[in-house]
């Protein structure tokens, strides 16, 4: 058996010579009301076990519910974009593995991997942009610098190559 923890040097890669760091960021299970008329998880549940992922993959650097909370700002994804590789049932384990792909000034861009905890098979993919809004204008803003600086960190070199300049 497959350790779905293990690196994979394919995990939403970004290019093909740049494997950005990945990380545990959810586990779950497939439960029968999740399944639709063909007996396979719902799309819907998808985008909802991945926008879990995402949360805890941005705790990691810094924006977390009560920064969030305390600087009045915002998150949103501008833009998704989800590839099913392979069915999850009834009773399946879930694991995502997350990655940050790119994080500019106000854009964040993120990826996650689904696989089916019990064979290591990736299930699904998905790539998000997010940006970050101040609440009270609805207006994209910068991040702080040390949110920018532990999402650069948590790319491996090469993958960011000058989208941090730009």
């Amino acid at each position: 058996m497959t350790n779905p923890l293990m690196k994979s040097p394919n995990v939403c890669s970004a290019d093909a010579d740049a494997i950005p760091s990945e990380s545990f960021t959810a586990s779950s299970v497939v439960y029968p009301w999740q399944c639709d008329h063909m007996g396979h998880m719902n799309v819907m549940w998808y985008a909802g076990k991945f926008d879990e992922a995402t949360w805890h993959l941005l705790s990691q650097i810094g924006i977390t519910p009560s920064y969030l909370r305390a600087n009045r700002r915002y998150m949103a994804t501008v833009q998704q974009e989800t590839t099913y590789k392979r069915e999850l049932f009834a009773g399946d384990l879930i694991t995502i593995r997350s990655s940050i792909l790119e994080i500019r000034d106000k854009v964040i861009r993120l990826c996650h991997e689904m696989l089916n905890g019990e064979n290591g098979k990736v299930a699904a993919t998905t790539t998000l942009t997010g940006v970050h809004l101040a609440s009270f204008t609805r207006k994209s803003c910068p991040f702080p610098i040390d949110i920018l600086e532990r999402g650069r960190r948590m790319i491996v070199d090469g993958t960011q190559s000058n989208a941090a300049s730009r």
